[in-house]
């Protein structure tokens, strides 16, 4: 007769959820976090290939993943997100906000739907996620945000993003004393200059290779880099950093 070994029983399968985890930042963190062994709800709005793509990359890896559509603003979409999660995974354990919306313009001549769908993304999406987070994530858990470092570098043209950006930062260290006694961290990592398709477009080569000698390393950062960081701070090896933004810039002011 076999008795099980508690020092060797496998620990239970965690499961994170990636808001806009089709593309760019979150697929870079959908892809670190499956090959970290967790199980991954890739979330997307609208671009169903790459997010399903994702899911093939992940699943060919021999991780687990499925791909679900929800518009992070939407509160009964984010709502359905997380059930599906936890019908196909038997919880969650890691949220990533990944989702954003990027319009550039000085202030005096931004078009204020522009401002309205940035801050629906950017500001309403972020608390409608980290509102589910805050209901659903285990103990243990961890919920990251994602800002940007121009918060802190201030570049002009940025003020509407910076402000929708802000917002994400103000509400971290808030949200990890409300969840007191739950074993659940928050925390929102600041990216700089990473070579996204959301940070490219619209910018000439001349405006790239300036940013990218702005940092001391002197080359934009890749969602891999910030992959990582995600990855460490929703780790059981993170979980003492809470109610922190952290700048993974590459050293920027």
């Amino acid at each position: 007769m076999t008795t099980s070994d508690p020092l060797h029983t496998p620990a239970p399968e965690r499961v994170a959820v990636v808001t806009g985890g089709s593309r760019g930042i979150g697929r870079a963190v959908s892809l670190q976090l499956a090959r970290d062994g967790l199980a991954v709800v890739v979330n997307y709005t609208r671009d169903a290939a790459s997010a399903e793509e994702t899911v093939k990359v992940i699943t060919a890896d021999g991780g687990r993943a499925i791909a679900v559509r929800a518009d992070v603003a939407d509160e009964h979409a984010v709502t359905a997100l997380f059930d599906r999660a936890e019908r196909e995974f038997g919880g969650v354990d890691v949220v990533v906000n990944a989702a954003g919306h990027l319009a550039l313009s000085p202030v005096a001549d931004l078009d204020l739907s522009a401002l309205d769908e940035m801050h629906r993304t950017n500001i309403r999406g972020a608390f409608v996620v980290a509102q589910q987070a805050a209901r659903r994530l285990r103990p243990g858990g961890s919920f990251l945000g994602v800002s940007t470092s121009v918060v802190g570098t201030q570049f002009p043209a940025y003020g509407a993003y910076v402000a929708s950006k802000a917002a994400v930062e103000s509400m971290t260290l808030i949200l990890a004393r409300e969840l007191r006694g739950r074993d659940i961290t928050v925390n929102t990592v600041a990216p700089g200059p990473t070579a996204t398709d959301l940070f490219l477009d619209g910018k000439t080569p001349e405006e790239i290779e300036r940013l990218a000698k702005t940092p001391p390393l002197e080359r934009l950062g890749t969602p891999e880099d910030i992959a990582r960081v995600a990855a460490f701070l929703t780790s059981p090896a993170g979980h003492w950093v809470n109610g922190q933004v952290l700048r993974a810039n590459g050293g920027m002011v």
